[in-house]
């Protein structure tokens, strides 16, 4: 199994493409520590399944006073983390003149702050063992933008510039830094999207479907593996070729 004996970190790891990374990194041998801010439904029989390879904890990302020690007391735990899947983030969509400023900084402090700030305490043990893989989430709409997203947008743009920093920072290290950027993917946000929208956003796509969670989860196990030991700080689209 292509991750057989490694350690990772999933945020955001209880449902939609952080569990499908969970699940697709477990059944390839990996030992998975996910975080979320709550615990998902099921994880005692979600745990059994995977003979105690699978932990847990609860970890509230938003409150940039304790991340660092949080992930700090995680990563000890663990005795340090070969993978890290940085995808954890959330929406609070607005026209840009309507934003609150609360609404622009939360998002921001999650889906940014919050990352660079888990990739900074994890990496430093990567980079003491000189390995290791990060893998930051970002999104389409950090690359193109999209209306009433500036703050989503501002914080996966940003997170695309970190990623490419810390990989120039730590390649001398042997650590490894990528981003995704997903484009139309299933999800319960998604779901909520008015059908007209869904039916557009299809039309932008040439493979002519939505993608899944496990698309995603795909491309973070070939990030996360030596199959791609010779990539570094580069942004892989999963978007069914929405943006040529």
């Amino acid at each position: 199994m292509k991750l057989e004996g490694k350690k990772a970190l999933v945020t955001g790891a209880s449902r939609g493409i952080g569990r499908a990374v969970t699940e697709r990194f477990l059944a390839e041998g990996a030992d998975v520590w996910g975080i979320s801010t709550k615990e998902p439904g099921g994880l005692a029989e979600w745990t059994a399944r995977y003979d105690g390879k699978l932990h847990w904890q609860a970890v509230d990302l938003g409150d940039l006073d304790t991340v660092e020690k949080r992930i700090e007391e995680t990563a000890q735990a663990a005795d340090g983390f070969d993978i890290l899947v940085n995808n954890a983030g959330i929406t609070k969509d607005s026209l840009s003149f309507r934003m609150s400023l609360a609404d622009f900084q939360s998002v921001l402090d999650i889906n940014l702050t919050a990352a660079f700030l888990v990739a900074r305490t994890v990496g430093r043990g990567m980079i003491r063992c000189r390995a290791g893989s990060i893998i930051n989430m970002a999104s389409i709409v950090g690359i193109h933008g999209n209306g009433g997203q500036a703050n989503y947008a501002a914080s996966k743009a940003g997170l695309i510039a970190v990623t490419k920093t810390l990989a120039k920072e730590t390649a001398g290290r042997g650590v490894r830094v990528n981003a995704i950027a997903p484009g139309y993917i299933s999800s319960d946000m998604t779901k909520a999207m008015p059908e007209a929208a869904k039916t557009a956003m299809l039309e932008m796509i040439p493979l002519k479907r939505a993608g899944e969670p496990e698309d995603v989860a795909e491309a973070a196990l070939f990030l996360a593996s030596d199959s791609s030991s010779y990539i570094t700080g580069q942004v892989l689209s999963v978007d069914g070729g929405m943006f040529m």
